[in-house]
């Protein structure tokens, strides 16, 4: 096959698929995940605004919150093994509520992009509700592809005041900017990676919308050797999001594995308590 054919194929494929099944990779079977007997998950079913049901856990500490936390996952499998990543906040005494995207583990549907932030628009809605939370006691994490859709929640979202830290692990800053370093990176679609790239809906940028989280503090975090998301996407969100934003760095953990650094997990759990503390959202205002 000449390789115009190959890229017209790709142009057909992308353009009748909206770009979806080169963003979304979910997992609808729900792994075994033995962590989850010292972690028991409270099943929570809810429903985004365009009537899809979702399915996400609510993870509970032994004792009183210091806080609970809305975890939005990256673009992989599901909960099942996305949890493993944050447990360690529940240990630490924070309530945390992770939840599947539309087309991901028991959440019903096929995930779009604008399907995607509905369902994030959604569970935080959701959590501000749930028995046992403090609404005034709320922080949001995105990691990798949640990250940025959770730029663009805390951005938009109508409960904002109620989000004390927003915490963004490896995000990418930019749809169109990640497809076309990922198009690049293959040879038959190099040459094409710029008109490629258009094709992907950029309406969601990060970019776009990272300016508009303050007041509410933003803590990006990415490794300088991540080779899934150059580590540039996080200066270039830092840069845009203004002096409420913090850059945080680590170097050889990889994507989605700065967590693994003792040093920056008690750095985030003072940030998180220094959040949730009495008049810490008069202060920030």
């Amino acid at each position: 096959m000449r390789i115009s054919s190959v890229v017209a194929l790709m142009t057909l494929l992308l353009l009748c698929t909206g770009c979806s099944s080169l963003i979304f990779y979910p997992q609808r079977h729900l792994v075994d995940n033995q962590l989850l007997v010292r972690f028991p998950a409270e099943d929570i079913s809810f429903r985004a605004s365009d009537g899809v049901r979702l399915h996400g856990w609510l993870l509970r500490p032994s004792g009183q919150p210091r806080g609970s936390i809305l975890v939005l996952h990256g673009n992989a499998e599901n909960i099942s093994t996305h949890v493993n990543s944050i447990l360690w906040l529940v240990k630490e005494g924070f309530a945390v509520f992770i939840i599947d995207y539309r087309g991901y583990g028991l959440s019903e549907g096929t995930p779009t992009i604008d399907g995607v932030h509905r369902d994030a628009e959604a569970a935080l809605a959701t959590l501000l509700t749930l028995p046992g939370v403090d609404p005034q006691r709320v922080a949001v994490l995105g990691q990798s592809l949640g990250g940025a859709i959770a730029i663009h929640l805390v951005a938009t979202t109508p409960h904002k005041k109620a989000v004390r830290l927003l915490v963004v692990d490896s995000p990418f800053a930019d749809y169109r900017l990640i497809a076309r370093e990922k198009l690049g990176g293959f040879f038959l679609t190099w040459p094409f990676q710029y008109p490629l790239s258009l094709l992907f809906n950029d309406d969601y940028s990060p970019l776009r919308f990272v300016g508009e989280v303050a007041p509410v503090p933003l803590i990006i975090i990415n490794d300088e050797l991540d080779p899934i998301v150059p580590s540039r996407h996080g200066r270039l969100l830092r840069e845009a999001a203004g002096p409420s934003a913090d850059l945080w760095t680590t170097s050889g953990l990889g994507h989605v594995g700065s967590f693994a650094d003792p040093a920056l997990r008690r750095a985030l759990v003072e940030r998180l308590d220094g959040a949730f503390a009495p008049g810490a959202d008069t202060q920030r205002r």
